[in-house]
């Protein structure tokens, strides 16, 4: 303990030095976004790259379990392909999770950081800005939605996960066009809430819900869960609906990237109203 204090002393002005440095970083980085979105960048720069090692070693031993995934999609839109009318081709992949768009660029990439305990859940892939991925653009499995991009790097991008209660997306049930929100209230992370379904919406146990594409970020029709229970709010208007997640946000592996082709031109056109 006496040395602990010795060195203390010692060396107080280089301590002191130091905590007035971090002090300054740290109030910088909170009060200008500019200093913030940098440190941010620079932060998913170096976290990615020891994730990704990280994820590559842990990969090894899962690669059984991700080849079978690859084979049964594989399988599945090989089906489709080679099973189908060329007329019947766009109908069919409509009522798929990838289905056919010519608005929209799949880019596949790789989860290496992924969390789901905390309030706020985020995931790292392996992609960023020099694969043209910004901001703003979904991403999802075979099985269904993952989350939307927040941030990037040069080599990465930060998603933020569906079970993440700051996210909103907007979702509606597959058998109707009756929209809801959809968000998440923190606690389990096989279920998610659908908010703000009008209560003349008919509503079963065991309705899928998907993407409404009301947005330029997810196009119309990505699965999103089935609905396991549903109630009314407060003002007896809407539902508050729990939605079971098709995806295993616990286990992710590959994921898609989707751009869409024309949101700039809506984005644009979608201003001229404001």
């Amino acid at each position: 303990m006496q040395q602990i204090v010795n060195f203390i002393i010692r060396n107080k002005i280089f301590l002191l030095f130091l905590l007035l440095l971090t002090t300054s970083l740290f109030l910088t980085f909170q009060s200008h976004s500019y200093h913030k979105s940098k440190f941010i960048n620079s932060a998913n720069f170096l976290t990615g790259g020891v994730y990704e090692s990280v994820n590559n070693i842990g990969g090894y031993f899962n690669l059984r379990k991700e080849n079978n995934i690859l084979l049964e999609e594989n399988r599945r839109l090989k089906s489709i392909l080679y099973n189908t009318k060329t007329d019947q081709l766009k109908e069919e992949y409509r009522d798929s999770t990838l289905f056919y768009n010519a608005s929209f660029k799949w880019i596949a990439a790789q989860v290496t950081k992924n969390s789901f305990s905390a309030t706020n859940n985020y995931l790292t892939i392996n992609k960023g800005k020099k694969d043209s991925i910004k901001q703003d653009l979904g991403v999802i499995t075979s099985k269904g939605i993952v989350g939307i991009i927040d941030n990037t790097s040069r080599k990465y991008a930060r998603v933020m996960s569906i079970l993440n209660t700051n996210i909103r997306v907007n979702a509606q049930l597959v058998k109707t066009n009756h929209f809801g929100v959809l968000s998440w209230n923190g606690k389990s992370p096989q279920m998610v809430q659908l908010i703000d379904l009008p209560k003349q919406a008919p509503l079963v146990v065991g309705d899928t819900i998907i993407t409404g594409g009301l947005s330029t970020i997810f196009p119309k029709g990505i699965a999103i869960g089935e609905v396991a229970s549903f109630k009314l709010d407060d003002t007896k208007n809407y539902f508050e609906v729990d939605v079971k997640l098709f995806n295993d946000m616990t286990n992710m592996g590959h994921v898609y990237i989707i751009k869409n082709l024309n949101a700039k031109e809506i984005s644009t056109l979608n201003n001229l109203d404001e």
